[in-house]
């Protein structure tokens, strides 16, 4: 279970810096917005990672992402300059995305099955 928690972990914190990166492109963030998408990247990551759901892997990450993609959802509806629709829906697809992704090289490509 270890091994699972510290790999899914970890590609939780990559998908942040990914994510990070592709939302500081066209502008700086400040620090604040970049803690909170690491966090909130690498807390679902720990969370597919200690999760004991009984569902096929395929569905178990993209699930707990869209559950942690919500709250950083709703907090960039305040962003300045964009719909707040179109925030709240691109921040809950891009955690239905890295959840998958964390999920398919946790327990795919590691084999760390819950």
């Amino acid at each position: 279970m270890g091994k699972r928690i510290t790999i899914a972990t970890i590609f939780g914190l990559l998908c942040g810096v990914v994510c990070m990166m592709l939302a500081s492109s066209n502008a700086p963030l400040p620090l604040a917005i970049k803690l909170q998408i690491l966090a909130s990247r690498t807390v679902m990551g720990f969370a597919i990672g200690i999760s004991i759901l009984k569902i096929k892997w395929w569905l178990h990450g993209p699930l707990l992402g869209l559950i942690f993609s919500l709250p950083m959802g709703f907090s960039g509806m305040m962003a300045v300059g964009y719909s707040p629709v179109w925030m709240l829906s691109a921040t809950l697809v891009m955690g239905i995305i890295y959840g998958f992704v964390i999920e398919l090289f946790t327990t795919v490509v590691f084999k760390a099955k819950a």
